[in-house]
């Protein structure tokens, strides 16, 4: 009777002093793990949320950088790390959807290695050319491209653009390009107005101001319907390329097995930032459109967008390795 006195004692204290701990949270920084490099339309959006968030929870926010690997090496990152709060994943679909349906072993799993805290929302991406490029629709790309396989060349500084690219082209029958990948966007559109390669896709933060100068183009977007900060720019229907389906995505993450006290915060925090008017206002001027969610939700979403990228890498006969 002693011991089990003894080990219920114990027990109660373990749960009272984790109950406190978690009382605490957070009592030290937060790094929020960036799949993509300084410059991208990522980065620019967690900024913002972070800087939201270290606000309202009163603790500062690091915002870690770890770009390659496709986002794996955030993933990666992230999914071995201590389930304790302190380590967030700003997940967009390029770790969460494409690594998994790409590679048949990315180093973990996106619904199981992770504990899903809430949807931050959906990229805005346009395919853009040289201000000089003789294309002025994408059919004349489209076109020209059949008539001349392997003769122009895409970039790509994120998977998301190249399954954008993957699908798009599959719908339009298959016409010929050559792929030169990028670490990120930003030096992928150097290249693009230097037209060393011909066109990519990218968010309007990477390219927007370029746009203004007047070195790049727009082509079409992948929104459903067409932006504000573009109307002249018709969407994929509209453009002759019925079908497309990819959605862009980012959403905050953390290990596996996260405390559910801490991840309601995290869930709450995140949501009321995303809630906030100047919060909006600066994601809307980067074409961000925020959207938040329960974890529950978080969840079912990224389940469902890895069956669509895999399904859309199948049509396109892109089969994971």
């Amino acid at each position: 009777m002693a011991k089990f006195l003894f080990r219920l004692i114990a027990v109660v204290g373990m749960l009272t002093a984790a109950s406190l701990a978690h009382a605490d949270y957070p009592d030290r920084p937060i790094r929020m793990v960036l799949p993509l490099p300084p410059g991208s339309a990522t980065d620019t959006v967690a900024r913002i949320l972070a800087g939201s968030m270290e606000r309202s929870m009163k603790q500062t926010f690091v915002v870690d950088n770890r770009p390659g690997g496709d986002g794996a090496i955030a993933g990666r990152l992230v999914a071995k790390s201590p389930a304790d709060g302190y380590t967030l994943l700003f997940g967009t679909n390029s770790p969460m959807s494409v690594v998994p349906a790409l590679n048949k072993q990315p180093g973990y799993d996106p619904v199981q290695d992770f504990t899903p805290i809430s949807l931050v929302g959906q990229y805005s991406s346009f395919l853009w050319v040289n201000s000089a490029s003789a294309f002025n629709t994408l059919q004349e790309m489209i076109q020209y491209a059949r008539a001349n396989p392997d003769k122009l060349s895409y970039a790509t500084g994120n998977t998301g653009g190249m399954v954008a690219m993957a699908q798009m082209l599959s719908l339009a029958g298959g016409p010929k390009l050559v792929h030169v990948p990028y670490k990120g966007e930003p030096a992928a559109l150097i290249d693009v107005i230097s037209n060393r390669v011909q066109m990519m896709f990218a968010t309007p933060t990477a390219a927007g101001g370029y746009a203004k100068e007047g070195k790049l183009r727009p082509l079409v977007t992948t929104l459903a319907q067409r932006s504000p900060a573009y109307p002249q720019v018709p969407t994929m229907g509209e453009a002759g390329v019925p079908g497309f389906s990819i959605t862009l995505w980012g959403g905050i993450f953390a290990p596996a097995k996260l405390p559910p006290t801490i991840t309601e915060r995290l869930t709450r925090e995140v949501n009321l930032a995303l809630a906030q008017p100047e919060v909006r206002q600066q994601l809307e001027r980067q074409q961000f459109f925020g959207q938040g969610s329960s974890s529950q939700e978080l969840q079912r979403f990224t389940r469902e967008q890895l069956d669509a990228y895999r399904r859309a890498l199948r049509e396109a006969g892109m089969q994971p390795e």
